[in-house]
């Protein structure tokens, strides 16, 4: 009669066919570093048609916008400043829905269970995604920056080069202003639907409160967005009253959705659907 002799006490050793142990379940568990996570949101962005479409868009109607000022607007305003801040008016308008969409895709693609099962922790995928969102809001920047550059070198008149540090400042806090508020959105509603009319449909409800109620026109700066970022649109430097007005409404507008979302993000069982 013969006998099996069997591997016993050591971890990983061979076993009687000499095939090594598997190890244990999460002994080779790593973080997933926050660049790699940004990288993915990044390329998120160009993954889906409507987030290339959007992209798409938001560069030729920056170029759009430059190409009609030089043809039909005043020739004194043919300066780097008016060529960037007309390059900046799409962009204001668009960014917030790249933003959104950004959020959202995690729900409206199904990509949500996939995303939190990767990397379980919620708040890393969020500051994942916002810090994608400055980026992309950026680049958005330098792109508006080399087309007015562009054009007031070829076509400006006048004092052409008329942008300092303070300006690039204002056009650089636009930019992710209005992109993070698409993110504060979208994750305060978790529904592209939703948050892109919401984003559209409160400017236009506030406007016309403000036009009807003169008691809220007068102190519009402090819970309007538009009436708080009016500032960053002009050469002038903010009053600390313009900098308090303009933080109240951030605070407003941006921070509280931010936060809401982010609680809600937390208590919300992560679907398929």
């Amino acid at each position: 009669m013969s006998t099996t002799t069997g591997t016993t006490g050591t971890p990983g050793a061979a076993d009687t066919s000499g095939a090594a142990r598997p190890p244990r379940a999460g002994a080779d568990t790593r973080a997933i570093p926050l660049p790699r996570l940004v990288q993915v949101e990044l390329r998120k962005m160009v993954d889906t048609r409507s987030g290339l479409w959007l992209l798409a868009a938001i560069a030729v109607l920056s170029v759009g916008a430059v190409v009609l000022f030089r043809l039909f607007g005043p020739e004194e305003g043919h300066t780097f400043y008016g060529f960037a801040g007309m390059a900046l008016t799409p962009q204001a308008f668009l960014l917030p829905v790249l933003g959104i969409l950004l959020v959202t895709s995690e729900w409206s693609q199904r990509a949500g269970l996939v995303t939190f099962t990767l990397e379980p922790r919620r708040g890393l995928v969020v500051l994942a995604k916002s810090i994608a969102a400055v980026v992309v809001g950026l680049l958005g920047l330098a792109l508006l920056l080399a087309v007015a550059a562009l054009f007031a070198a070829v076509a400006g008149s006048g004092e052409v080069w008329d942008v300092g540090a303070r300006e690039l400042g204002y056009f650089a806090l636009l930019q992710i202003l209005a992109i993070m508020q698409g993110v504060a959105f979208g994750l305060l509603l978790m529904n592209s639907t939703a948050a892109i009319v919401l984003y559209f449909a409160l400017p236009v409800a506030m406007n016309l409160l403000i036009t009807f109620v003169e008691a809220l026109r007068e102190n519009a700066g402090w819970f309007d967005l538009a009436t708080g970022q009016a500032p960053l649109f002009t050469q002038e430097a903010l009053t600390g009253e313009q900098w308090a007005q303009l933080g109240t409404v951030t605070a407003l507008w941006i921070v509280l959705p931010l936060v809401l979302g982010w609680v809600r993000l937390r208590r919300t069982e992560i679907r398929t659907a």
